[in-house]
């Protein structure tokens, strides 16, 4: 579990930086179909899942 969270933490970083500097995550292009307000929060939503993963297994071993 601390494996993935730390992935989906990663990959929510980089597609919230990614738009910034001109460039679109090839894994997550579908979430723009929904309009930028949904893309955003789905952005964040998979930033912050990776993050409360990450950080609630990382002392279990």
């Amino acid at each position: 579990m601390k494996e993935l969270g730390l992935g989906l933490f990663i990959l929510g970083l980089l597609s919230l930086v990614l738009p910034f500097v001109g460039m679109k995550s090839m894994l997550l292009t579908w979430i723009d179909q929904w309009g930028p307000t949904v893309a955003w929060l789905i952005r964040g939503g998979i930033t912050l899942l990776g993050l409360v993963l990450w950080l609630s297994f990382r002392n279990r071993d």
